[in-house]
């Protein structure tokens, strides 16, 4: 749109207290470079999308890029299902901010039924909702294929524990991979009817591939977009983790996911394979 159009971007960004990104990672940076010369200094940028752009950079590190330490910006991950919150359903999330005001300006969401934890971990709030993506379609196919409840619970307790150590790793807390970003987003995506990734899990299991190519990078398939940009840029260190090279080699290739998961549980419990 040209620049003049009082409907444009740019003319909608200026003069506001708050300005969402809720649109996937990858154009967060061209979107940011659009508009950061428009809006007023004390406005906050918050992004809710759960992916990385090309680089393998999360929302935090583009908008640190980007908008660099003198902006105002956050990040807002948890258990959010759109369906819940568009019923007037409870919605849970942390809010992680680079600044006092990123973290504390949250009156927009205060007459809702959306309930925020406030955080200065930018590193593992974004890292933590990224990578759980990768886990929920293992834990989805894992349902599809009705192994049962136990592995579903056992898988998901792996993942959190496994992410745990990636935050420590990339430079995050621990401990927010046990909150409403991490644990919490993990559980609700592999148990809501409604998630595009639990759903991903199941398409696979069933040889639907194609389905998951026709995603491309977007909200749907962020899990294998992340799982493919993770290993090209090395983020997670490959043979550290081994239920994340599990689910990365789920979701870029195929694979035999019961005979998989048996061989990692055998190995996990060093039980000698049976002759």
């Amino acid at each position: 749109m040209d620049q003049a159009d009082p409907q444009s971007l740019e003319s909608l960004a200026s003069d506001r207290d708050l300005v969402i990104f809720a649109l996937p990672a990858q154009p967060h940076e061209r979107l940011a470079r659009r508009l950061v010369t428009h809006m007023d200094s004390s406005t906050i940028c918050l992004s809710i999308a759960k992916g990385v752009d090309e680089y393998a950079r999360t929302p935090a590190e583009i908008f640190s890029d980007t908008l660099g330490a003198d902006r105002h910006w956050a990040l807002m991950y948890g258990p959010m299902i759109a369906r819940d919150l568009s019923e007037g359903r409870s919605g849970f999330a942390v809010l992680a901010g680079n600044s006092p005001r990123a973290r504390e300006k949250v009156e927009l969401f205060s007459d809702t039924p959306l309930y925020l934890d406030t955080d200065d971990d930018l590193t593992g709030a974004a890292w933590s909702v990224v990578l759980k993506n990768v886990y929920v379609p293992l834990i989805g196919a894992t349902d599809a294929l009705e192994m049962g409840d136990n592995i579903r619970g056992f898988v998901i307790y792996e993942a959190v524990h496994e992410l745990e150590s990636v935050m420590t790793d990339l430079g995050g807390r621990s401990a927010t991979a046990r909150g409403p970003a991490g644990m919490g987003d993990l559980i609700t995506s592999t148990t809501s009817r409604s998630s595009h990734h639990r759903t991903i899990g199941a398409d696979l299991a069933a040889g639907k591939s194609d389905k998951v190519a026709a995603g491309g990078d977007y909200i749907r398939s962020e899990g294998v977009h992340t799982a493919r940009r993770v290993r090209e840029h090395d983020i997670v260190r490959h043979g550290r983790y081994p239920l994340f090279d599990l689910a990365c080699d789920f979701l870029t290739g195929p694979m035999v996911l019961e005979a998989a998961l048996h061989e990692y549980l055998q190995r996990r419990f060093a039980r000698m394979a049976s002759s």
